[in-house]
């Protein structure tokens, strides 16, 4: 691949970068595609975003921005405008900067969370999930469980407050859900979610106590760190099905390609040039 001063750029922010899977999809698929734009991971911490991010918005060759952990809730009070589901989720992973150098954010985490699911052949309407944790991917993996009519939902976080501002948002969206905040148990979920960062760190302790998990289950994860993270290797031994990170990634990919106006792809296609490593 080729930079010039004609290359669009999208900046890919969060910290750290180290985990960052998204540049090794998007830019081999621009290459493919003949598409004159590059995916440019870059490091910011939480106390320098906001002056960052506002210093990007006077780039006249940027289009947008990926983002990521931590900062994809802040992100949501520093756009000018929102989607009904960046708001739902409480939280934006996708910048879109207009002609006039104002931010548009939008939420495809918990679009591509389920897209995956759905591509696994699993029913998702009246289903019973939990998600572990009520950030910004984990707001939005409710909030998509929520429009595709999930059964019911139990919310945990280790900040009550966070669980149930959340839970509050999606009863506000979805009145007839039986949503609820509760105990991180997984038994008698057909869905499990971790949407924590543990797994991230080598010694984290497992977001769920497995052995309470049916072995007829799906067990997903957000962590990137690993394709198998400790929990997924942990419910392939009881004999779960497991969606791996990257599943949530290539299934929302497509979405921020439209987004950003770099037409479509699917998933398949996607992964075919794809050049992820661990």
């Amino acid at each position: 691949m080729t930079i010039s001063g004609k290359t669009v750029l999208v900046a890919h922010l969060g910290y750290p970068t180290e985990a960052f899977k998204a540049p090794m999809i998007y830019n081999p698929w621009f290459e493919k595609a003949g598409i004159d734009a590059v995916v440019v991971p870059m490091g910011v911490q939480a106390a320098d975003y906001p002056q960052v991010l506002g210093a990007l918005a006077r780039l006249s060759n940027l289009r947008g921005a990926l983002v990521t952990m931590p900062h994809k809730v802040s992100t949501l009070s520093l756009v000018a405008d929102a989607t009904p589901t960046a708001h739902i989720a409480g939280a934006c992973n996708a910048l879109l900067k207009r002609a006039d150098g104002s931010w548009l954010g939008d939420q495809f985490d918990g679009e591509g969370f389920v897209r995956g699911l759905r591509r696994k052949g699993r029913r998702i309407d009246a289903a019973r999930a939990i998600v572990n944790g009520a950030g910004g991917v984990g707001s939005a993996i409710a909030a998509s469980l929520a429009a595709a009519k999930i059964g019911s939902l139990l919310l945990h976080d280790r900040d009550i407050a966070v669980a149930q501002a959340l839970a509050a948002r999606l009863r506000a969206h979805y009145p007839t859900l039986e949503v609820r905040t509760g105990a991180n148990d997984p038994a008698g979920f057909e869905i499990v979610v971790n949407a924590t960062p543990l797994g991230m760190a080598d010694g984290d302790p497992l977001p769920f106590d497995t052995a309470r998990i049916a072995p007829s289950s799906i067990v997903g994860d957000v962590v990137m760190k690993s394709e198998f993270t400790p929990l997924l290797d942990a419910a392939r031994a009881r004999g779960c099905a497991v969606q791996v990170g990257t599943d949530m990634l290539f299934e929302m990919i497509p979405c921020y390609l439209e987004f950003f106006g770099f037409g479509s792809a699917s998933a398949d296609e996607l992964r075919a040039v794809a050049q992820i490593r661990y």
